[in-house]
C-alpha cells in the first residue's frame, strides 16, 4: 500500500469512530465530558489525513502529517484508557464529572434527572455502561484507536 491509501485508512478511521459517536449520541446515547473529549483528537486526525493528502510530498507533508496523525489517535486513546479506568474504578476520574458529588454541589437536584430541568441531564463520566461484548464505547474507542496509530506510522513510514 501506498502512504496515501494509509493514510486515507487511518483518516476514515478516526471519521468513522467520530461519526459512530454522533449517530449514537443521536439515538440516545448522551455523552460525558470525558466522551466528548475524545472526539477533539479525532476531528484532528481527520483534519491532519486531509492535509496530508492534498499536500503529498510538500512541507514536509510526506512523514510530519503522518506522524501528527499518529499524535492525535495516541492522544485519544490514552483519554479513552484513562476514561476506561475511570469507568472501572481502577482510579478517580475528574471531580466535575464523577459521583464524587464534590463539583456537582451547584446543581439544582432537578438538573441531576432526565427531563427535571431545561438542562440536558448530566452524564457521569464512572457510570460504567456495557455497549458490546461487555465492553464500554471508551474501551473500543481506546482499542480502536490504537489501531489507528499503528496505522498513521505505517503511513509514515510508506
Amino acid at each position: 500500500m501506498t502512504r496515501a491509501a494509509f493514510v486515507l485508512l487511518a483518516a476514515t478511521g478516526s471519521f468513522a469512530l467520530l461519526a459512530g459517536a454522533f449517530l449514537f449520541q443521536a439515538l440516545g446515547w448522551a455523552p460525558c465530558a470525558m466522551c466528548l473529549w475524545q472526539r477533539w483528537p479525532h476531528a484532528a486526525a481527520v483534519v491532519i489525513g486531509a492535509l496530508a493528502l492534498a499536500l503529498p510530498g510538500r512541507l514536509a507533508a510526506g512523514r510530519v502529517l503522518p506522524l501528527l496523525g499518529a499524535l492525535a489517535a495516541a492522544t485519544t486513546a490514552g483519554i479513552a484508557v484513562f476514561h476506561s479506568g475511570v469507568e472501572r474504578k481502577w482510579w478517580q476520574g475528574p471531580a466535575s464529572c464523577t459521583g464524587s458529588g464534590e463539583d456537582l454541589s451547584s446543581l439544582a437536584g432537578g438538573a441531576l434527572l432526565p427531563g427535571g430541568s431545561d438542562a440536558p441531564a448530566l452524564v457521569l463520566c464512572d457510570s460504567l455502561t456495557p455497549f458490546l461484548f461487555g465492553l464500554t464505547m471508551a474501551n473500543w474507542n481506546a482499542l480502536l484507536s490504537a489501531l489507528l496509530v499503528l496505522v498513521w506510522l505505517r503511513a509514515a513510514r510508506a
